[in-house]
Order: C-alpha cells, then sequence, then structure tokens
C-alpha cells in the first residue's frame, strides 16, 4: 500500500484498516510459527504498512 492512498483516507477508514492489517499480521506470525508461510517477506511488508498508517494517523491529529 502506497502512502498517497492511505493519505486519501478518512481517520474512520484508517483505523479500520489499521485493525485489519494487525490481525493479518497476527495470522502472518501464526502461520510463521507453524511453517505454514509461503513468504515471510509478507510480515515486513504489513509491518510497514502498519507504520505507514500510524504516521499518517499522527498527521492528521497534529493537523487538528
Amino acid at each position: 500500500m502506497k502512502a498517497n492512498e492511505i493519505r486519501n483516507l478518512s481517520v474512520e477508514e484508517l483505523d479500520k484498516k489499521l485493525a485489519d492489517l494487525k490481525k493479518d499480521l497476527f495470522m502472518l506470525r501464526m502461520q510463521h510459527a507453524t511453517n505454514h508461510l509461503d513468504n515471510p517477506i509478507k510480515i515486513s511488508n504489513v509491518r510497514r504498512d502498519i507504520a505507514r498508517v500510524k504516521t499518517v494517523l499522527r498527521q492528521k491529529q497534529l493537523e487538528q
């Protein structure tokens, strides 16, 4: 997910997206622990997406 796409979302959508990404990260970690994860790079990609969403949320909070 790109930063431009994230910046166009509203705060409510960002909160929902953050919750979804956290669930995805949990599931990926579980798959990795049980050796069912095909591509471990997905974990780092989801972590970066979480960081992007949190950064944009913080920027929007500071604007208000």
